[in-house]
C-alpha cells in the first residue's frame, strides 16, 4: 500500500530490505551508516545526493553507495515514486564469508555507482529484488542463505556491467552521460565541496551566499532541495564524520578534536555528535576499540 513500507530487518543491522511506494513528502533520517546500500528506482524520480554530488535518478536506475558515505534523496517533480532499498553489512557478505569475493564489491569502489539499466536489465534486476522481498515475507527454510545467494547474484551482475569497467560512467568520475547535472546541481556541488574542505573553519550562510553569488534565501532553499539537508545539518554531519575518523584513528583528546573539526566548544560538540551519531564522542571511541 502507498506510503506504508514493506520492510525486513534493521537498516543498521546486517541485512535490511524495504519496498515502498510513496505519494506524500518523505525525508530520510539516517544519512550515513556502516552498511552498504543498493537503491533501485521502480517508478517516479528523485534527486540523489551522494558524497559531494547530486543526480537525478529515474525509473530503472540502480544505485550503489559504499558504507560511511554521506547520501540522501529528495523529491524531484511529482511526489509519487516507488523504490526498493537494500542495506547489508560486511558480516552478511563481507570478507571471510564463504560467498565473498572481492569482485562483488567493485560497484562500491568509487564510493558510489549509478547504473542506468536498459529494459532487459531492469526486468532481470526487478525479478531478483522481487525474490528477495518474497523470501523476507515467507521466511521458508534456508531463506537467509537464499538472500545471500540472490544478493551475490545482484552484485555480480553489477560488477560485470559495462559501465563498471568505464571510469567515466562512475558517479564522481566527471561524466554527465549517466545522469544529467543541472547548473543549480553543479553550483550546490561547489558549495558542498567547499564545506568538505573547510569544515574546520567558521561557516555561516551569509558568507557562503556571498562567496557563491547567491542570496542567502536562495542558497538555503536550493541546498535543501538538491541535497535533502539543511545547510546547518550538512555542516554538522561533515564535522561529525571527520570527528569519528579522528576518534578511531588517533589518541587526540576530545577537546582537541572538537577544535579541529570546527565546533565552538566541547559542549556544542558533544550535543551535535550525539544527535548525529547516537552516542557521545567518548562512547563512540570506546565502541570503536571494542569492535
Amino acid at each position: 500500500m502507498a506510503d506504508e513500507p514493506l520492510s525486513y530487518g534493521d537498516e543498521e543491522g546486517d541485512f535490511f530490505i524495504q519496498q515502498v511506494r510513496r505519494t506524500k513528502p518523505f525525508e530520510r533520517n539516517n544519512h550515513i551508516h556502516r552498511t552498504y546500500e543498493i537503491y533501485y528506482q521502480v517508478s517516479g524520480q528523485r534527486y540523489h545526493f551522494i558524497d559531494d554530488r547530486s543526480y537525478t535518478i529515474v525509473a530503472g536506475d540502480l544505485v550503489f553507495v559504499n558504507k560511511h558515505v554521506v547520501h540522501n534523496s529528495a523529491a524531484f517533480g511529482p511526489l509519487a515514486h516507488e523504490r526498493i532499498v537494500i542495506n547489508f553489512s560486511d558480516a552478511f557478505l563481507g570478507e571471510g564469508h564463504p560467498l565473498h569475493h572481492p569482485s562483488l564489491f567493485e560497484p562500491f569502489a568509487n564510493n558510489a555507482l549509478l547504473l542506468r539499466l536498459n529494459s532487459e536489465e531492469q526486468a532481470f534486476v526487478h525479478q531478483l529484488l522481487a525474490k528477495m522481498v518474497a523470501e523476507t515475507i515467507e521466511r521458508r527454510l534456508g531463506y537467509e542463505t537464499y538472500l545471500r545467494v540472490l544478493l551475490t547474484e545482484l552484485l555480480l551482475f553489477a560488477a560485470r556491467h559495462p559501465a563498471v569497467q568505464e571510469e567515466h560512467h562512475r558517479i564522481g568520475g566527471g561524466s554527465a552521460s549517466a545522469a544529467a547535472v543541472s547548473p543549480l546541481q553543479h553550483k550546490i556541488s561547489e558549495v558542498v565541496q567547499h564545506i568538505n574542505e573547510h569544515y574546520d573553519t567558521k561557516l555561516v550562510l551569509a558568507d557562503l551566499a556571498k562567496r557563491f553569488f547567491m542570496s542567502p534565501y536562495y542558497l538555503s532553499r536550493s541546498f535543501k532541495t538538491i541535497t535533502g539537508f539543511t545547510l546547518v545539518e550538512y555542516i554538522h554531519l561533515t564535522r561529525v564524520r571527520e570527528a569519528q575518523r579522528l576518534l578511531k584513528e588517533t589518541e587526540l583528546k576530545v577537546i582537541v578534536i572538537a577544535e579541529r573539526t570546527g565546533f565552538e566548544n566541547t559542549g556544542h560538540f558533544d550535543r551535535i555528535f550525539k544527535k548525529v551519531a547516537g552516542t557521545t564522542p567518548l562512547g563512540f571511541r570506546k565502541l570503536g576499540r571494542q569492535g
